[in-house]
């Protein structure tokens, strides 16, 4: 037939599923909810999380909704920044929910060691320290240069 797409060929996710997989990856970890909690909380098993963070399983509407409203965030939340080089980069490079990070990856916010320091940095109640703690940095960073 004419005018119709060609057949996906399996074992290649798409783009967007890949994405917005690894939004929630992302949204995930930063809440501090491993896989299994997430799991849990709408009767699923950790590794179907695992193949929706991957992008490999499509994730339905229905399940997306949920997913917003465990980790708090608008469904926009999962599709922000498709289409930015990042989502190609990441979609070739994978994903890993243990200690290793993504070779060759420039997005900073995927990075194992961002998420774990955004969500140490969250973890401390004290506005005022959380300041100090970013006026430090910012020296360390300046006196890097000298």
């Amino acid at each position: 037939m004419e005018g119709k797409p060609p057949r996906k060929t399996k074992g290649t996710p798409d783009p967007v599923d890949v994405h917005v997989g690894q939004r929630l990856r992302v949204r995930r970890s930063l809440q501090g909810m491993s896989q299994e909690k997430l799991a849990g909380q709408i009767n699923l098993t950790f590794q179907q999380i695992q193949k929706y963070e991957r992008g490999t399983n499509r994730i339905s509407a229905g399940r997306l909704y949920q997913f917003s409203k465990i980790l708090d965030v608008p469904i926009s939340y999962f599709y922000e920044q498709f289409g930015d080089s990042s989502a190609q980069t990441q979609a070739a490079h994978g994903l890993s929910d243990t200690e290793q990070d993504k070779f060759g990856s420039d997005d900073l916010m995927q990075k194992k060691e961002t998420l774990d320091l955004v969500k140490i940095y969250y973890a401390i109640k004290d506005p005022e320290k959380r300041k100090n703690i970013v006026k430090f940095i910012k020296s360390m960073a300046d006196n890097a240069d000298s």
